[in-house]
């Protein structure tokens, strides 16, 4: 009885500490699907039409929000793109969305858990945040060659990872710094999505690189300024 007990428990930590292993098998299709719900709450303007369990964890630019006062109305998607990492099951999505009252970039990690998707971290950027420009997003995203990278080129989740680290560690000395940073990789598209604080006033960040050969080929950044409107921010060039 006692070894029972000691192998339920066992079992339960590790499907905590694993959402790909709760889910039994994460693989793209089922994460593709958890992006898409997320395009699709967003276009009717309510959370159901996620897999949500009965407590979902929603953090809006790093801190725990309501989901209720962000789906306040439907909002129409006009591009997004999504990215899919099948070790931690979580799915990435940028989304542009031009709304005459409140036009928004969001940058989006949902991790499916056990018992549906959660948490959900967004970065909601809108005027007033770091450079702000939802045409210029729309048309420099639509612009960007996200081609798969063929299967003999493609670099390891490590070697993406330590590319990624790499190139943010270098902004460090522009007094970029960059804090609790969490991961989505895309081996497939040598996608690496990290939200992150940044620098001294440990703002909201999201950061996509593009990253082939080892290097970074292109990069996309949001901030949030919080209270403070079109804050200026340290390492701002991204070349």
């Amino acid at each position: 009885m006692q070894r029972f007990v000691f192998a339920a428990l066992a079992l339960a930590a590790m499907i905590a500490a694993s959402p790909a292993a709760a889910q039994g098998a994460c693989n793209r299709e089922l994460l593709q699907g958890v992006a898409g719900d997320w395009v699709s709450a967003l276009e009717k303007g309510t959370p159901f039409e996620m897999q949500l369990g009965e407590w979902s964890d929603y953090r809006e630019n790093l801190e725990l929000g309501f989901m209720s006062a962000f789906f306040d109305k439907p909002r129409k998607v006009e591009w997004h793109r999504a990215f899919l990492d099948t070790t931690t099951c979580k799915a990435f999505v940028e989304s542009v969305i031009l709304d005459d009252e409140r036009p928004l970039v969001l940058s989006t990690q949902l991790t499916n858990g056990f018992f549906g998707v959660s948490p959900i971290d967004n970065i909601v950027t809108e005027k007033g945040d770091w450079k702000f420009d939802v045409q210029g997003t729309l048309t420099a995203a639509r612009a960007e060659n996200w081609a798969e990278i063929p299967t003999g080129s493609r670099m390891s989740r490590a070697d993406l990872t330590a590319a990624a680290n790499a190139w943010l560690d270098a902004r460090a000395a522009q007094g970029a710094t960059t804090t609790e940073r969490a991961y989505l990789v895309d081996e497939v598209y040598g996608a690496v999505n990290v939200l992150a604080r940044l620098g001294e006033k440990r703002l909201p960040a999201s950061y996509t690189l593009r990253i082939e050969n080892g290097a970074v080929s292109s990069a996309r950044m949001a901030v949030d300024c919080g209270a403070e409107a079109n804050c200026a921010i340290p390492g701002g060039d991204l070349s």
